[in-house]
């Protein structure tokens, strides 16, 4: 319960042109966080190869060459990057959360990555829901992966950007008993607004699930914006929207949030505090009343085809039961 760990969010901006550029910011940044101490490490969301900012801005008939631009650059897990990615984060024994753009066959997902800080892949999850402009851009994750993983730093957990706006996600964590949570957000969208709304949402789960959030969001300089769209008129929905920061579970900002520019928030989470928060209000314990409102997740992969075969078994169908009326199926060993 005393355990401290130092953990780093990294406010950064993409190399705009490919993945290889970006991937090389995220080593540089993770040894100059780990020569701090930091033994966590979050970045933004989908920050390799980078965010598609250009969805926000531009009517879908002009986005074929970009979207199939990010579709070429795109990460494969696993693959190079993951393998770069483990090795730094076992090398600086450090525990990594990396947001990329995954690239399943034809599809591009959301996805969150989780690296121990031996290397190993805790965990890939992808965005249960892409936001709006997003839908444009990456297909739908399942509830397979919101996990909760126990890591090197402790029991963690994570979401992307708006599904911090979907409380059962959110409370499918919490229920997981997550110690640290890493949030992701795009950063550098909308204007001020968003970074205040984004603030209230880390700040409000630290203290509904009595964690720690650690939140990076991304960054794009005035050059890159420009390139992203000559439009001054959109360039303005592409600045703002910065809130890197890391909360306590007593809701307390532990550091200056950093709104502007690249930089690293680091902080000490004294994991006491997660008890001490738990002790007055545990969301998922005796402050909870499960009798009268739960969560049921199907966490099984969604797949595009299941083969009875897979299941060594065979198919049975039953007649409607008495209690309700349905008709079932029972798998019987084959």
């Amino acid at each position: 319960m005393s355990r401290v760990v130092r953990a780093a969010a990294v406010q950064i901006s993409p190399d705009l042109d490919s993945a290889e550029g970006t991937l090389a910011k995220v080593l540089a940044a993770l040894a100059d966080a780990a020569a701090q101490g930091a033994q966590l490490v979050v970045f933004p969301e989908t920050f390799v190869p980078w965010y598609p900012y250009f969805s926000f801005v531009l009517p879908p008939v002009q986005q074929g060459a970009e979207h199939l631009r990010l579709v070429k650059e795109a990460v494969v897990v696993p693959g190079p990057v993951t393998e770069a990615v483990a090795a730094a984060a076992r090398r600086h024994g450090v525990v990594v959360v990396l947001g990329v753009n995954e690239r399943d066959h034809g599809s591009l997902y959301n996805t969150q990555l989780v690296f121990d800080a031996d290397g190993s892949l805790l965990l890939k999850r992808r965005k249960i829901t892409p936001t709006y402009h997003e839908r444009m851009v990456w297909g739908q994750g399942d509830a397979s992966g919101l996990k909760v993983v126990d890591s090197a730093v402790g029991r963690l957990g994570a979401l992307a950007c708006w599904e911090h706006y979907n409380p059962l996600a959110r409370y499918a964590l919490m229920a997981q008993h997550e110690e640290i949570h890493a949030a992701q957000f795009p950063g550098s969208m909308v204007g001020q607004i968003f970074a205040d709304q984004m603030e209230v949402t880390i700040r409000h789960h630290a203290l509904e699930a009595g964690c720690f959030v650690v939140n990076a969001t991304g960054w794009l300089t005035d050059a890159q914006i420009t390139r992203i769209t000559p439009d001054a008129g959109l360039q303005k929905a592409l600045r703002g929207g910065c809130c890197t920061a890391i909360v306590s579970p007593e809701g307390v900002l532990l550091a200056p949030p950093l709104r502007e520019g690249e930089g690293l928030v680091i902080a000490d989470l004294d994991l006491a505090l997660v008890a001490k928060r738990k002790r007055m209000m545990d969301s998922v314990g005796h402050y909870a009343r499960p009798e009268l409102l739960s969560l049921h997740i199907d966490d099984r992969p969604a797949l595009p085809v299941t083969r009875w075969s897979d299941t060594h078994g065979h198919a049975e169908r039953l007649e409607p039961t008495a209690d309700d009326g349905a008709a079932v199926l029972r798998l019987a060993a084959g």
